[in-house]
């Protein structure tokens, strides 16, 4: 992958943002999505949307989401006709990165067997290739080490995203472990 450069910083000019799409899913790691993009908003120049599924919307509270939020309803508000805009469509021409952390045991498989049933997995189902996609695998070890994981982080790979790799910890059930 390319190193991903921010616009330099003119004040002649108007500042363009560098536009990054974060999508979370259901693990319980979606509890960090707060301090996640806390952490984003910190660098300059950087504008940031979130797209999450049901499922990771019982770990975080959305009041403490500074930027927008989209999530399945906005996607069948938007359009109503055949004119309106399609927001996973729109979404992926505004964002200049893709950012999925965590990316569920679920999605993953969805994402490495073409489904797309919600507006996440449909915004990474019509990802422009030619633009960065990150992906941060979480889950439990035991889901982690069952042999299909290995095949759909290797599929993902193969359709250009890249992999932040997990990290050795103490789980939330109580286990140590990736």
């Amino acid at each position: 992958m390319e190193p991903i450069s921010l616009p330099e910083n003119s004040s002649s000019v108007a500042q363009e943002k560098f536009h990054v799409l974060l999508g979370v899913t259901g693990s319980v790691a979606a509890l960090k999505l707060p301090l996640l993009v806390a952490e984003l908003l910190k660098i300059p120049g950087l504008e940031v949307k979130v797209v999450t599924t049901e499922r990771a919307k019982h770990f975080y509270n959305a009041q403490e989401i500074p930027v927008t939020l989209y999530g399945d309803e906005e996607e069948w508000q938007l359009w109503k006709g055949r004119s309106d805009p399609v927001l996973h469509i729109e979404l992926r021409r505004w964002a200049d990165l893709m950012v999925v952390a965590p990316l569920d045991a679920n999605t993953l498989a969805k994402v490495a067997n073409g489904i797309c049933d919600n507006l996440l997995t449909c915004v990474i189902r019509a990802w422009d290739l030619s633009k960065p996609l990150l992906f941060c695998p979480a889950m439990n070890t035991a889901m982690w080490e069952h042999p299909i994981t290995a095949r759909h982080v290797e599929q993902l790979k193969a359709f250009g995203y890249t992999e932040i790799p997990c990290v050795v910890k103490k789980l939330v059930c109580g286990d140590e472990g990736q």
